[in-house]
């Protein structure tokens, strides 16, 4: 069981979360905080104060007054109106992400909402109710609005979810559960709405898979090594010592541990003096992106930790505040940056392809065809890997130097941070792709020299890798053979006793 106080969600609490259906509960001194928040709701409700968002219209209508008697009434419009999300919804893990991540944020005790609210949240979670959200429509600025009032239609018995396989209507879902829908009272639906939780579940779903991605392109990068015959001299401490980037030792450090005892890796000068820089700078381009995942997670971190709502309720001193907790820069420059680092694991990736497939450039034969020109042989999954590093490309255009006002121009910044997490997250299934593309082409590769030849680490490389793609004896449909490893490098453990961040 683990326990939410909205200061100390892990990376690893979440992934338990998500992945291993762990429960959690709102801790006690949380309790003690959200009710006293709430306890200010009331009393600002009672005396009739003017506070935005509980006793005033949202957005553009921030200076209209509404009355005590309509004040129900406000949060239940505010959710419905402003659920009007678009496109595919999101995955399932992400949205039950953001119903982690939402009530990891309201147990800091500073939203003003209701105990009772916060605890269906919770349950929702933890009985796999999964909200159905459309992947499109938030600026990231004001909160994630439209994700998080899909989120928020379930708790109030409307909208859809996704439960027990089946996808039916908010309230059927909670009644299966054995639950109760909630009728939202002052500033609650705020409350849920007002966050940054969608770009921030998106993003961290994004990023678990781009750190287990960077890490396996070193053991797949230190197979094709092996396959092209590359030299070892590189990766020898020396050059790293001289270019303090702790991230590039360590990459190089873990290339000589998963090529050690191979008998394919070459010394400079033995078949040729220096490698192309797809091989040779194996460390300084995947040491990089190390330095990026490290900033990403720090600013993740925060994020999943942080008060996002408007206005924030400060309980001790009666103080209620609007700021601007909601707007996303943060997380919206974090992937961006996340998205360009890992569209270069795929666009370096995608080079050492060409050299195992490309017989001008090795001695291997021509595109690992078991039978030259008769068969093609991996020829076009070249292709494959080209077409996605391109389509990287354009989806690492950064979303976060773009801003369009609105609400009438009250809200006349924002900053597009939950597309730059979808594109982050695209760019991340699209690289795993490339990565299973170099796989294939190195296992094969491997075959070719003997893969008893191989480095004891790598051979376990090889080994799972041929377990899920055969050994290439003549041409065949390899889509599938690309879908399957991609696939298997998502949902298995392919660490190999690597470690992040070593």
């Amino acid at each position: 069981m683990i326990q939410l106080d909205g200061s100390c969600l892990s990376m690893e609490q979440v992934s338990q979360v998500i992945h291993d259906n762990e429960l959690v509960e709102i801790s006690e001194i949380s309790w003690d905080k959200v009710k006293k928040s709430r306890d200010v709701v009331e009393s600002i409700v009672s005396k009739g104060s003017l506070v935005y968002g509980v006793t005033t219209g949202f957005g553009k209508f921030s200076d209209t007054v509404i009355s005590v008697e309509d004040v129900e009434e406000l949060q239940i419009n505010l959710i419905r109106s402003h659920a009007c999300g678009v496109g595919e919804p999101l995955p399932e893990k992400v949205a039950k992400t953001m119903l982690l991540l939402r009530a990891n944020a309201l147990a800091k005790g500073y939203s003003g909402i209701r105990p009772a609210t916060l605890q269906l949240l919770v349950d929702a979670l933890n009985h796999n109710i999964y909200p159905v959200i459309p992947s499109q429509g938030s600026l990231g600025a004001s909160g994630d609005l439209a994700p998080l009032s899909h989120l928020a239609l379930v708790l109030v018995g409307e909208g859809e979810a996704d439960y027990k396989g089946r996808r039916m209507i908010g309230g059927e879902a909670l009644k299966q559960a054995g639950l109760q829908p909630i009728r939202l009272q002052a500033k609650e639906g705020l409350a849920l709405i007002n966050g940054t939780q969608a770009m921030t579940a998106i993003g961290t779903m994004a990023y678990l898979e781009a750190e287990r991605l960077a890490n396996l392109a070193d053991g797949v990068a230190a197979l094709t090594l092996e396959g092209l015959r590359g030299i070892v001299d590189a990766f020898l401490p020396e050059s790293h010592q001289v270019r303090p980037y702790p991230e590039q030792k360590q990459v190089a450090d873990r290339i000589l541990g998963w090529v050690e005892g191979s008998q394919l890796t070459t010394s400079q000068g033995e078949l040729r003096t220096q490698d192309a820089y797809s091989l040779r700078c194996i460390p300084q381009v995947h040491g990089a992106i190390q330095q990026v995942l490290a900033y990403v997670k720090d600013k993740l971190l925060i994020e999943i930790n942080s008060a996002t709502d408007n206005p924030l309720i400060f309980s001790d001193s009666g103080r209620v505040i609007s700021g601007g907790n909601f707007h996303g820069q943060p997380i919206a420059f974090a992937m961006d940056f996340l998205g360009i680092a890992i569209a270069e694991v795929a666009s370096i990736s995608e080079r050492r392809i060409e050299r195992l497939v490309n017989p001008q450039l090795n001695d291997l034969p021509a595109f690992l065809s078991p039978n030259p020109g008769l068969e093609s042989g991996l020829m076009i999954t070249q292709y494959v890997a080209a077409s996605l590093v391109s389509e990287n490309k354009t989806l690492a255009h950064p979303s976060s130097v773009d801003s369009i006002p609105s609400s009438a121009n009250q809200e006349d910044h924002v900053s597009m941070g939950t597309t730059a997490a979808r594109h982050a997250a695209m760019i991340v299934q699209n690289s795993r792709k490339v990565l299973a593309i170099e796989a294939i082409c190195a296992a094969q590769a491997a075959d070719i020299r003997g893969v008893e030849r191989l480095a004891p680490k790598t051979r376990r490389l090889h080994r799972q890798i041929r377990s899920i793609v055969p050994l290439i004896k003549k041409d065949r449909v390899f889509s599938q053979d690309i879908e399957k490893l991609s696939r298997s490098m998502e949902e298995q453990d392919w660490s190999f006793d690597q470690p992040a961040h070593a």
